[in-house]
C-alpha cells in the first residue's frame, strides 16, 4: 500500500517515512499543501498523513480541495496544537482522523491500519461518473439501462470511480481487489478490465477503461 505524507519537517518526514517503510509501506513525501494535491489528483494512496501547518497552503485548504475533487482516501491529519477547535476543524474539513504532536508512532501505524480496514466503511454505495452510476450494493452499472456485475467485477469498477482520471497499475489493482487471493495470477486483471469494457459498452457508456494489459488502467470520459 502506498501512502502519501504532507509534512514540512524534515526531521519528522524522514522518521515518517523511515518508520512506514520498515512497517511495509511505500511512501510518497511533500513539503507542502500544493505539492499535496497534485499529488493526491496524479496518484492513488490507501491513506495520507497530513500535517495541519505546512507552506503554501496548510493542511486543511488542502483536504477541502481533495475532497471537493470527489477524492475519499483516507486522511489522518498532524497537529502541535492540541485545542479542540483545531481538531474540529480538521473533521469538518474531511479528515477521518487526527493525532497530535509529539505522538508514538506505534499510535500513527495503528491508526493507519485501523483507517484502511474500515475504508469501505466511508465509500457511498452508489458511485456516479459520467453518466454511469455503480450501485455497489445490487452490484448493477446503470445508464440508461442497467447490466449485473459480478463480485470482483464490482470492486474493479468501484476502485477505477473512486480514482477517475488517475493511472492505476495493474499491481495497484490487484492488491485491492485481489488482496484475499495472493497467488491468483496478475493477468486475471486484464480479463475482468476486459469483461467491464464489455459491459460498459453494454449500456453505451460515456465513460472508458483506456489501458493495456499488465500495465496501467485509466477511467476516463469518452472523446
Amino acid at each position: 500500500m502506498r501512502i502519501l505524507i504532507a509534512e514540512d519537517e524534515k526531521d519528522m518526514a524522514r522518521a515518517l517515512t523511515a518508520v512506514l517503510g520498515h512497517s511495509g509501506y511505500e511512501t510518497d513525501t511533500v513539503e507542502d499543501g500544493e505539492a499535496a494535491v497534485r499529488k493526491a489528483a496524479s496518484g492513488t494512496y490507501g491513506c495520507m498523513v497530513f500535517d495541519i501547518m505546512m507552506p503554501k497552503k496548510d493542511g486543511i485548504a488542502a483536504l477541502k480541495e481533495i475532497r471537493a475533487s470527489g477524492d475519499r482516501t483516507p486522511v489522518i491529519m498532524l497537529t502541535a496544537k492540541a485545542e479542540i477547535d483545531d481538531r474540529i476543524t480538521g473533521l469538518d474539513a474531511g479528515a477521518d482522523d487526527y493525532l497530535t504532536k509529539p505522538f508514538a508512532m506505534q499510535e500513527l501505524l495503528a491508526r493507519i491500519r485501523s483507517m484502511t480496514r474500515r475504508a469501505g466503511e466511508f465509500t457511498p454505495t452508489k458511485l456516479t461518473f459520467g453518466s454511469v452510476t455503480l450501485d455497489t450494493g445490487e452490484q448493477e452499472l446503470c445508464q440508461e439501462n442497467s447490466i449485473r456485475l459480478g463480485g470482483k467485477e464490482t470492486r474493479l469498477m468501484e476502485f477505477l470511480m473512486l480514482n477517475t482520471n488517475k493511472e492505476v497499475s495493474t499491481e495497484d489493482i490487484f492488491q485491492r481487489v485481489w488482496s484475499d487471493e495472493p497467488d491468483q495470477d496478475r493477468r486475471i486483471v486484464w480479463i475482468y478490465v476486459s469483461y467491464l469494457r464489455q459491459k460498459l459498452g453494454a449500456i453505451a457508456a460515456d465513460i472508458e477503461i483506456d489501458g493495456e494489459e499488465g500495465g496501467s488502467y485509466i477511467l476516463r470520459k469518452r472523446g
